[in-house]
C-alpha cells in the first residue's frame, strides 16, 4: 500500500504519523503543499493524508481509495474529482486543546491580566491593594457561561468551565440539549433564545459552525445586549460575529473583552504573513489575539496521526472507515 502524507502539520510528528500506519506500506511525505508536488506523488497511491486535494490531485491519483484529512476541514477535497469509490475521511481531537484555551482566556480576560500586565510594564499596579481607584476583577465562580454552539467543542469547554463553579446555558441550532444532563441551568435553540442567552452571561463562547444561516450570527444589535462587562470567546470562525460591529463594541465598551482566535483574514498557502482584519484590534487593549492556535498542539495531532492510521488499517483489512463524510460516485 501506497501512502502518500501532504499535511505539513503531520512533520512534526512524522516518526509517530508513520508507527500508526500498517507495516510494510510505502510511505512518501509531499514536501510541499502545493498541489503539483502532491499530484506528482500520487500517481499510484492508494491514500493520500491531506485536506489539500483539488481536481488536479484527484485526477492524478486514479488509484486512490481513500482521502484523509488530518483535521476536521475537508473544502479543500474535490470529491466529485475522485475515483469512484475514494472515501473521504476526516478527523478531529482538538477538543481538549480548543476548550483548554477557553478557559485560559475567559481567566485571562476576566482577571484583567491583560491590562494588568500592560500597566506593570510602565509601573502602574493597578489593583485596589495599591490604587484604590482600580476595579475588582472578578473570578469565574458564580459567573455566567453562555455557549453558542454546544457541540463536541462547546460541550467539552464547558467540562473545564464548570469546573470554576460557573453557571451554564446554551443555544444550538439542533435545540436538542439535555441542559440537567448537562449541568446546564437551560439550553434552548439558537434562534429562540440567544438573545436571553447573550443578556445574562458573563462569558460568552462561540463555537458554531459557520453556515449561510449562521453567518453574522452575532451583529452590532446582539453585541449591544451584552452586559458591558461580558467577555466574548470566538473559536467557531471569524465570520460568525460581524466584523465592524465587534471591533466597535470594543473599541467603545459596550463588552469588556474578547478572545479572537478565528479571524476575518488569513495567510496566503505558504506564506506565514497576513493582516487578520482590515480593522485595527491590535490597538485594543482588551483583545487577546491568536492566530487560529487554539486546537493546535501536539496532544491534537498525535490524536489525529493514531485515528488516521487506525482508518487506514480498516481500508487495508477491508473494513469500513470511520469520520466518512463523503464517497465519490465518479
Amino acid at each position: 500500500m501506497k501512502i502518500v502524507v501532504a499535511d505539513q502539520n503531520l512533520v512534526g510528528i512524522r516518526a509517530e504519523t508513520e508507527a500508526a500506519l500498517p507495516a510494510g506500506s510505502e510511505i512518501v511525505w509531499s514536501p510541499t503543499r502545493d498541489a503539483a508536488d502532491i499530484a506528482a506523488l500520487v500517481g499510484d497511491a492508494d491514500v493520500l493524508v491531506g485536506g489539500h486535494c483539488p481536481a488536479e490531485v484527484a485526477t492524478a491519483g486514479s488509484r486512490l481509495r481513500l482521502v484523509h484529512a488530518a483535521g476536521a476541514g475537508t473544502d479543500g477535497i474535490d470529491i466529485d474529482a475522485l475515483p469512484a469509490g475514494c472515501t473521504v475521511a476526516n478527523t478531529f481531537h482538538h477538543e481538549n486543546s480548543i476548550a483548554e484555551y477557553v478557559a485560559a482566556s475567559a481567566v485571562l480576560l476576566r482577571r484583567g491580566f491583560l491590562s494588568q500586565d500592560a500597566a506593570l510594564r510602565r509601573g502602574g499596579w493597578p489593583t485596589p491593594a495599591y490604587d484604590p481607584a482600580a476595579p475588582w476583577t472578578g473570578t469565574l465562580q458564580e459567573a455566567t457561561v453562555g455557549l453558542v454552539g454546544f457541540g463536541h467543542i462547546g460541550s467539552r469547554a464547558w467540562e473545564r468551565l464548570r469546573a470554576f463553579g460557573a453557571r451554564g446555558v446554551a443555544v444550538s441550532r439542533r435545540g436538542a440539549i439535555d441542559a440537567a444532563a448537562a449541568g446546564l441551568d437551560w439550553a434552548g435553540s439558537t434562534t429562540d433564545r440567544l438573545g436571553e442567552l447573550l443578556a445574562c452571561s458573563d462569558v460568552v463562547v462561540v463555537s458554531a459552525p459557520l453556515t449561510p444561516q449562521t453567518e453574522g450570527l452575532i451583529g452590532a444589535a446582539e453585541l449591544t445586549s451584552m452586559k458591558d462587562s461580558a467577555i466574548l470567546v470566538n473559536v467557531g470562525r471569524g465570520a460568525l460575529v460581524e466584523e465592524r460591529a465587534l471591533y466597535e463594541a470594543l473599541r467603545d465598551g459596550t463588552i469588556g473583552g474578547a478572545a479572537i482566535d478565528v479571524w476575518y483574514g488569513y495567510p496566503a498557502p505558504g506564506t506565514a504573513q497576513a493582516e487578520p482584519s482590515s480593522l485595527p484590534f491590535r490597538e485594543l487593549g482588551n483583545v487577546l489575539m491568536t492566530p487560529h492556535s487554539s486546537g493546535l498542539t501536539r496532544q491534537t495531532f498525535l490524536g489525529r496521526a493514531a485515528e488516521i492510521g487506525a482508518n487506514v488499517h480498516r481500508l487495508a483489512a477491508g473494513e469500513q472507515p470511520t469520520n466518512v463524510v463523503g464517497v465519490s460516485g465518479r
